[in-house]
Protein backbone atom coordinates (compact mmCIF):
# COMPACT_ATOMS: atom_id res chain seq x y z
CA UNK A 1 0.00 0.00 0.00
CA UNK A 2 0.81 3.56 -0.49
CA UNK A 3 0.28 6.14 1.78
CA UNK A 4 1.10 9.63 0.78
CA UNK A 5 1.64 12.51 2.94
CA UNK A 6 -0.88 14.82 1.25
CA UNK A 7 -2.68 14.29 -1.45
CA UNK A 8 -3.24 17.93 -2.89
CA UNK A 9 -5.23 17.44 -6.78
CA UNK A 10 -7.74 16.01 -4.68
CA UNK A 11 -8.37 18.38 -2.23
CA UNK A 12 -9.69 20.89 -4.85
CA UNK A 13 -13.31 20.83 -6.65
CA UNK A 14 -10.88 21.97 -9.93
CA UNK A 15 -14.12 22.64 -11.97
CA UNK A 16 -16.28 24.77 -9.87
CA UNK A 17 -13.02 26.75 -9.23
CA UNK A 18 -11.97 26.72 -13.13
CA UNK A 19 -15.62 28.26 -13.52
CA UNK A 20 -15.13 31.45 -11.48
CA UNK A 21 -12.50 32.47 -12.47
CA UNK A 22 -13.29 32.08 -15.74
CA UNK A 23 -15.90 34.68 -15.31
CA UNK A 24 -13.81 36.65 -13.34
CA UNK A 25 -11.29 37.08 -15.68
CA UNK A 26 -13.61 38.89 -17.98
CA UNK A 27 -13.54 42.05 -15.71
CA UNK A 28 -10.16 41.77 -15.43
CA UNK A 29 -9.90 43.13 -11.62
CA UNK A 30 -6.74 41.00 -10.61
CA UNK A 31 -5.89 42.84 -7.76
CA UNK A 32 -8.13 43.68 -4.68
CA UNK A 33 -11.33 42.21 -6.34
CA UNK A 34 -14.59 41.72 -4.65
CA UNK A 35 -13.84 38.15 -4.11
CA UNK A 36 -11.05 39.80 -1.30
CA UNK A 37 -13.35 41.66 0.00
CA UNK A 38 -15.97 39.09 0.42
CA UNK A 39 -13.18 36.52 1.57
CA UNK A 40 -11.70 38.83 4.01
CA UNK A 41 -15.56 38.60 5.87
CA UNK A 42 -15.73 35.45 6.13
CA UNK A 43 -12.27 35.37 7.46
CA UNK A 44 -13.01 37.38 10.34
CA UNK A 45 -16.46 35.82 10.74
CA UNK A 46 -14.77 32.72 11.42
CA UNK A 47 -11.97 34.03 13.50
CA UNK A 48 -14.34 35.85 15.47
CA UNK A 49 -12.79 39.21 14.89
CA UNK A 50 -13.29 42.96 13.62
CA UNK A 51 -11.09 42.85 11.03
CA UNK A 52 -9.28 40.50 8.28
CA UNK A 53 -7.04 41.83 5.65
CA UNK A 54 -5.81 39.57 2.76
CA UNK A 55 -1.77 39.33 1.76
CA UNK A 56 -0.26 37.54 -0.20
CA UNK A 57 1.69 35.58 2.83
CA UNK A 58 1.81 34.35 5.92
CA UNK A 59 5.07 35.30 6.21
CA UNK A 60 3.95 38.72 5.01
CA UNK A 61 1.11 38.84 8.03
CA UNK A 62 3.60 38.57 10.44
CA UNK A 63 6.11 41.15 9.02
CA UNK A 64 3.03 44.00 8.87
CA UNK A 65 1.75 43.02 12.05
CA UNK A 66 5.39 43.99 13.41
CA UNK A 67 5.15 47.08 11.10
CA UNK A 68 1.83 48.18 12.01
CA UNK A 69 3.48 49.11 15.98
CA UNK A 70 6.33 50.06 14.93
CA UNK A 71 9.15 47.44 15.74
CA UNK A 72 12.64 47.69 14.66
CA UNK A 73 16.32 48.08 15.81
CA UNK A 74 16.59 48.21 19.24
CA UNK A 75 13.58 46.14 20.06
CA UNK A 76 13.73 42.67 20.77
CA UNK A 77 10.60 40.32 19.95
CA UNK A 78 10.04 36.94 22.16
CA UNK A 79 9.07 33.92 20.02
CA UNK A 80 9.97 30.23 19.76
CA UNK A 81 12.95 28.24 18.12
CA UNK A 82 11.26 25.52 17.33
CA UNK A 83 9.08 27.12 14.72
CA UNK A 84 9.60 27.01 10.41
CA UNK A 85 12.45 29.39 10.12
CA UNK A 86 10.20 32.64 9.17
CA UNK A 87 9.12 32.86 12.15
CA UNK A 88 12.07 34.25 13.08
CA UNK A 89 13.31 35.78 9.58
CA UNK A 90 10.12 38.42 10.14
CA UNK A 91 11.45 39.75 13.00
CA UNK A 92 14.90 40.14 11.85
CA UNK A 93 13.64 41.48 8.68
CA UNK A 94 11.94 44.45 10.83
CA UNK A 95 15.46 45.08 12.28
CA UNK A 96 14.69 43.47 15.44
CA UNK A 97 15.81 41.20 17.32
CA UNK A 98 14.62 37.60 17.95
CA UNK A 99 14.67 36.29 21.45
CA UNK A 100 14.02 32.68 21.85
CA UNK A 101 12.11 30.82 25.06
CA UNK A 102 12.18 26.97 25.10
CA UNK A 103 8.69 24.74 24.63
CA UNK A 104 6.70 22.58 26.42
CA UNK A 105 5.78 18.90 25.53
CA UNK A 106 3.25 20.09 23.50
CA UNK A 107 5.35 22.19 21.18
CA UNK A 108 3.96 25.35 22.15
CA UNK A 109 6.25 28.45 23.93
CA UNK A 110 6.05 27.55 27.55
CA UNK A 111 4.56 30.26 29.28
CA UNK A 112 6.35 29.80 32.55
CA UNK A 113 9.87 31.14 30.74
CA UNK A 114 8.61 34.27 28.81
CA UNK A 115 9.03 36.69 31.88
CA UNK A 116 12.63 35.94 32.84
CA UNK A 117 13.13 36.78 28.82
CA UNK A 118 11.69 40.42 28.75
CA UNK A 119 13.90 43.11 28.83
CA UNK A 120 13.71 46.60 28.36
CA UNK A 121 13.56 46.53 25.09
CA UNK A 122 11.45 43.99 24.91
CA UNK A 123 8.30 44.88 22.74
CA UNK A 124 5.91 41.91 21.63
CA UNK A 125 5.45 38.43 22.38
CA UNK A 126 4.92 36.14 19.30
CA UNK A 127 4.28 32.86 19.51
CA UNK A 128 3.23 30.07 17.27
CA UNK A 129 0.38 27.33 17.46
CA UNK A 130 2.08 25.00 16.17
CA UNK A 131 0.67 21.54 14.35
CA UNK A 132 -2.06 23.66 14.93
CA UNK A 133 -2.80 23.25 18.53
CA UNK A 134 -3.05 26.74 20.46
CA UNK A 135 -0.50 27.91 22.69
CA UNK A 136 -1.51 28.91 26.34
CA UNK A 137 -3.15 32.72 24.91
CA UNK A 138 -4.80 33.02 28.31
CA UNK A 139 -1.35 33.40 30.25
CA UNK A 140 0.50 34.68 27.60
CA UNK A 141 -1.86 37.66 27.32
CA UNK A 142 -1.87 38.05 30.89
CA UNK A 143 1.80 38.48 30.88
CA UNK A 144 1.57 40.68 27.83
CA UNK A 145 -1.07 42.89 29.65
CA UNK A 146 1.41 42.96 32.99
CA UNK A 147 4.40 44.18 31.03
CA UNK A 148 2.41 46.38 28.29
CA UNK A 149 3.40 44.03 25.54
CA UNK A 150 2.01 43.52 21.97
CA UNK A 151 1.12 39.97 21.06
CA UNK A 152 1.24 38.69 17.78
CA UNK A 153 -0.27 35.45 17.19
CA UNK A 154 1.43 33.20 14.71
CA UNK A 155 -1.36 31.53 13.54
CA UNK A 156 -0.07 30.33 10.15
CA UNK A 157 -0.69 26.62 11.33
CA UNK A 158 -4.12 26.90 13.18
CA UNK A 159 -6.83 27.96 11.29
CA UNK A 160 -10.11 26.85 13.01
CA UNK A 161 -8.46 26.09 16.19
CA UNK A 162 -9.87 27.42 19.60
CA UNK A 163 -9.30 27.68 23.27
CA UNK A 164 -13.12 27.49 25.14
CA UNK A 165 -14.08 28.02 21.97
CA UNK A 166 -12.35 31.44 20.99
CA UNK A 167 -10.36 31.03 18.07
CA UNK A 168 -6.76 31.80 17.30
CA UNK A 169 -6.22 34.92 15.73
CA UNK A 170 -8.67 36.58 18.39
CA UNK A 171 -6.38 36.62 21.10
CA UNK A 172 -3.78 38.78 20.61
CA UNK A 173 -3.24 42.11 18.81
CA UNK A 174 -2.88 40.27 15.48
CA UNK A 175 -3.46 37.03 14.19
CA UNK A 176 -0.87 36.02 10.96
CA UNK A 177 -2.56 33.51 9.01
CA UNK A 178 -1.12 31.38 6.06
CA UNK A 179 -3.17 30.03 2.80
CA UNK A 180 -0.02 27.79 1.50
CA UNK A 181 -0.62 24.91 -0.77
CA UNK A 182 -0.24 22.39 2.39
CA UNK A 183 -2.20 24.45 4.71
CA UNK A 184 -5.36 23.16 6.57
CA UNK A 185 -7.25 26.49 4.10
CA UNK A 186 -5.18 26.97 1.57
CA UNK A 187 -4.81 28.25 -2.25
CA UNK A 188 -2.92 27.71 -5.39
CA UNK A 189 0.09 29.63 -4.52
CA UNK A 190 0.76 32.08 -1.62
CA UNK A 191 -1.38 33.71 -0.10
CA UNK A 192 -2.44 34.87 3.67
CA UNK A 193 -3.66 37.38 6.62
CA UNK A 194 -3.86 38.72 9.22
CA UNK A 195 -6.73 39.46 12.02
CA UNK A 196 -7.10 42.52 14.25
CA UNK A 197 -9.57 43.97 16.79
CA UNK A 198 -8.31 47.36 16.30
CA UNK A 199 -9.40 49.52 13.28
CA UNK A 200 -7.08 52.15 14.01
CA UNK A 201 -3.95 48.83 13.54
CA UNK A 202 -6.61 47.35 10.20
CA UNK A 203 -6.40 51.13 8.53
CA UNK A 204 -2.58 51.42 9.02
CA UNK A 205 -2.39 47.71 7.32
CA UNK A 206 -4.45 48.44 4.40
CA UNK A 207 -1.69 51.30 3.49
CA UNK A 208 0.94 49.20 4.95
CA UNK A 209 -0.11 46.05 2.16
CA UNK A 210 -0.17 48.59 -1.04
CA UNK A 211 2.76 51.24 -1.18
CA UNK A 212 1.41 53.37 1.74
CA UNK A 213 -1.32 54.39 -1.06
CA UNK A 214 -4.07 56.54 0.28
CA UNK A 215 -5.95 56.89 -3.07
CA UNK A 216 -4.26 56.40 -6.32
CA UNK A 217 -1.93 59.23 -6.24
CA UNK A 218 -1.23 60.02 -2.79
CA UNK A 219 1.13 58.28 -0.86
CA UNK A 220 0.97 58.51 3.48
CA UNK A 221 4.10 56.41 3.92
CA UNK A 222 6.67 54.15 2.27
CA UNK A 223 5.64 50.74 2.40
CA UNK A 224 5.00 47.47 0.65
CA UNK A 225 2.83 45.53 -1.71
CA UNK A 226 1.56 42.81 -0.15
CA UNK A 227 -1.93 41.68 -1.66
CA UNK A 228 -4.24 38.67 -2.03
CA UNK A 229 -4.75 38.20 -5.50
CA UNK A 230 -8.52 38.18 -6.67
CA UNK A 231 -7.76 34.57 -7.98
CA UNK A 232 -6.60 33.39 -5.12
CA UNK A 233 -9.26 35.11 -3.21
CA UNK A 234 -11.62 32.81 -5.79
CA UNK A 235 -10.15 29.87 -4.54
CA UNK A 236 -10.06 30.54 -0.84
CA UNK A 237 -13.46 30.98 -0.62
CA UNK A 238 -14.43 27.59 -2.65
CA UNK A 239 -11.98 25.77 0.43
CA UNK A 240 -13.26 27.57 2.69
CA UNK A 241 -16.67 25.94 2.04
CA UNK A 242 -15.57 22.51 3.22
CA UNK A 243 -13.22 23.99 6.15
CA UNK A 244 -15.33 22.61 8.90
CA UNK A 245 -15.49 19.11 7.27
CA UNK A 246 -12.11 18.89 6.71
CA UNK A 247 -11.27 20.21 10.41
CA UNK A 248 -13.58 17.54 11.94
CA UNK A 249 -12.28 14.72 9.75
CA UNK A 250 -8.45 15.41 10.72
CA UNK A 251 -9.41 16.02 13.99
CA UNK A 252 -10.67 12.26 14.11
CA UNK A 253 -7.82 11.21 11.80
CA UNK A 254 -5.41 12.30 14.69
CA UNK A 255 -8.18 10.41 17.68
CA UNK A 256 -7.51 6.96 15.79
CA UNK A 257 -3.95 7.02 15.53
CA UNK A 258 -3.50 8.10 19.14
CA UNK A 259 -6.33 5.29 20.15
CA UNK A 260 -4.17 3.01 17.79
CA UNK A 261 -0.70 3.36 19.09
CA UNK A 262 -1.56 3.72 22.17
CA UNK A 263 0.11 0.43 23.52
CA UNK A 264 3.07 1.54 22.11
CA UNK A 265 4.01 4.06 24.35
CA UNK A 266 6.73 3.25 25.54
CA UNK A 267 8.11 3.42 21.78
CA UNK A 268 5.76 6.19 20.79
CA UNK A 269 4.39 9.21 22.13
CA UNK A 270 1.52 10.64 20.50
CA UNK A 271 -0.13 14.08 21.11
CA UNK A 272 -1.65 15.56 24.20
CA UNK A 273 -5.41 16.64 24.20
CA UNK A 274 -6.28 19.21 26.43
CA UNK A 275 -10.32 19.26 27.16
CA UNK A 276 -10.86 23.34 26.38
CA UNK A 277 -8.78 23.40 22.85
CA UNK A 278 -9.58 22.41 20.01
CA UNK A 279 -6.63 21.35 17.79
CA UNK A 280 -6.96 21.31 14.25
CA UNK A 281 -3.91 18.78 12.75
CA UNK A 282 -2.10 20.82 10.30
CA UNK A 283 0.19 18.19 11.16
CA UNK A 284 -0.01 15.31 13.12
CA UNK A 285 3.24 14.75 15.49
CA UNK A 286 4.50 12.10 17.03
CA UNK A 287 7.67 11.39 19.43
CA UNK A 288 9.29 8.14 18.10
CA UNK A 289 12.31 6.06 19.34
CA UNK A 290 15.17 5.57 16.32
CA UNK A 291 13.10 8.06 14.83
CA UNK A 292 15.64 7.54 11.69
CA UNK A 293 15.15 4.35 11.69
CA UNK A 294 11.69 4.21 11.45
CA UNK A 295 10.90 6.81 9.02
CA UNK A 296 13.60 5.11 6.78
CA UNK A 297 11.10 2.07 6.86
CA UNK A 298 7.99 3.74 6.76
CA UNK A 299 9.35 5.19 3.76
CA UNK A 300 10.29 1.48 2.12
CA UNK A 301 6.98 0.14 2.84
CA UNK A 302 5.38 3.01 0.64
CA UNK A 303 4.63 5.23 3.73
CA UNK A 304 5.12 9.18 3.38
CA UNK A 305 6.39 11.33 6.61
CA UNK A 306 8.01 14.45 7.35
CA UNK A 307 10.00 16.17 9.93
CA UNK A 308 8.82 19.66 11.19
CA UNK A 309 11.47 20.83 12.21
CA UNK A 310 14.61 18.81 12.44
CA UNK A 311 17.13 21.81 12.85
CA UNK A 312 15.91 24.26 15.59
CA UNK A 313 16.09 27.95 14.48
CA UNK A 314 18.30 28.63 17.34
CA UNK A 315 21.14 26.50 15.17
CA UNK A 316 20.96 27.09 11.84
CA UNK A 317 23.72 28.81 9.98
CA UNK A 318 21.56 31.87 9.98
CA UNK A 319 21.20 32.59 13.22
CA UNK A 320 24.34 32.40 14.39
CA UNK A 321 24.68 35.85 14.80
CA UNK A 322 22.11 35.77 17.89
CA UNK A 323 24.64 34.43 19.85
CA UNK A 324 22.80 31.04 20.91
CA UNK A 325 24.20 27.79 20.83
CA UNK A 326 23.30 24.02 21.62
CA UNK A 327 21.97 23.63 25.09
CA UNK A 328 20.66 26.83 25.55
CA UNK A 329 16.78 25.44 24.56
CA UNK A 330 16.75 21.75 25.91
CA UNK A 331 13.15 20.77 25.27
CA UNK A 332 13.38 21.98 21.79
CA UNK A 333 16.42 20.46 21.26
CA UNK A 334 15.57 16.65 22.65
CA UNK A 335 12.00 16.90 20.39
CA UNK A 336 13.92 18.01 17.19
CA UNK A 337 15.80 14.52 17.22
CA UNK A 338 12.64 12.02 18.05
CA UNK A 339 9.62 14.48 16.70
CA UNK A 340 8.05 13.08 13.11
CA UNK A 341 4.98 14.32 10.94
CA UNK A 342 2.47 11.36 9.82
CA UNK A 343 -0.14 11.36 7.41
CA UNK A 344 -3.01 13.04 8.59
CA UNK A 345 -5.47 14.95 5.76
CA UNK A 346 -8.68 14.57 5.02
CA UNK A 347 -8.75 11.84 2.27
CA UNK A 348 -6.78 9.82 4.52
CA UNK A 349 -8.65 5.95 4.99
CA UNK A 350 -9.23 4.26 8.01
CA UNK A 351 -6.87 1.31 6.06
CA UNK A 352 -4.48 3.24 5.61
CA UNK A 353 -4.42 4.47 9.22
CA UNK A 354 -4.44 1.18 10.02
CA UNK A 355 -1.47 0.10 7.69
CA UNK A 356 0.69 2.96 8.93
CA UNK A 357 -0.09 2.11 12.44
CA UNK A 358 0.83 -1.71 11.37
CA UNK A 359 3.92 -1.11 10.16
CA UNK A 360 5.09 1.19 12.90
CA UNK A 361 4.40 -1.85 15.23
CA UNK A 362 6.35 -4.15 13.35
CA UNK A 363 8.98 -1.99 13.66
CA UNK A 364 9.06 -1.69 16.83
CA UNK A 365 8.15 -5.46 17.42
CA UNK A 366 4.84 -5.52 18.71
CA UNK A 367 2.85 -6.04 15.82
Amino acid sequence: MKVKYLNLPAQFDIEAILGDIREELKSCRFILGPQVREFESDFAKLCKTSYALGLNSGTDALFLALKAVDIGPGDEVITVPNSFIATAAVIAAAGAKPVFVDVDEEYNMDAKLIERAITPRTKAILPVHLTGNPADMPKIMAIAKRHKLFVIEDACQSVGATIDNKPTGSFGDFGCFSLHPLKNLNVWGDGGLITTNSKEFYEKLILLRNHGLKNRNEVEFLAFNSRLDTIQAIVAKHVMKKLDSVTEKRIENARKYTERLAGISEFVSTPTKRKNVKHVFHVYVIRAKKRDELAGFLEENGIETKIHYPIPIHLQKGCQYLGYKLGDFPVCEAQSKEIMSLPVHQLLTDNEINYVVGKIKEFYGKK
